[in-house]
């Protein structure tokens, strides 16, 4: 296969990558990582060095982020250390599929939903002794945290993304011009 082809193909992986680093569920960093696996076993390790060190940190670190996210956002809306671990217990549990199998989204689903149910219910129980009014109230805060959290962690990850696919362009470009 003609080595700027390749190229462009990897490339193409990347872009699909940055795309799911924003949507949950779809393999973002992984599709980065598969495509710089390609392309460096296809060109004999050329060009190995400090940029592929800097791209696995920052897809490293950008895989942190989802559970970061999930657990700061119930934090700074004012939730307990409760609706924290339940959203995260709810992100492992979506992630593995071990919530139910709906007819449609199954394990996606469990992914978006898992941790907003997590902080609700970790959230509930930990209210108990407040009215079942004010603790819906305190509950359904939880789980907006557990949202906006998701949302900035997924910026995040998309920016990390980027910086990752730029990096790799930036050093790989000479081997294919």
């Amino acid at each position: 296969m003609n080595l700027t082809l390749l190229y462009w193909l990897v490339i193409a992986v990347m872009l699909v990558g940055i795309v799911g680093a924003v949507i949950p569920g779809l393999p973002g960093t992984s599709f980065i990582l598969l495509a710089i696996a390609v392309w460096y076993v296809a060109t004999g390790f050329a060009g190995v060095g400090w940029p592929l060190v800097a791209i696995f940190s920052i897809l490293i670190l950008s895989a942190a982020i989802d559970f970061l996210a999930t657990y700061w956002g119930p934090q700074r809306l004012g939730a307990s250390k409760w609706a924290q671990y339940g959203a995260m217990a709810g992100l492992a549990l979506g992630i593995f599929g071990l919530l139910p199998a709906l007819p449609l989204g199954g394990p996606l689903l469990g992914i978006l939903v898992g941790p907003i149910l997590g902080a609700f219910v970790g959230e509930f129980l930990y209210r108990r002794d407040a009215q079942l009014n004010e603790r819906t109230k305190l509950s359904v805060k939880a789980c907006l945290g557990v949202i906006v959290g998701s949302i900035i962690g997924n910026i995040i990850e998309a920016l990390l993304a980027i910086v990752a696919v730029v990096i790799f362009i930036f050093s790989t470009w000479p081997v294919v011009t």
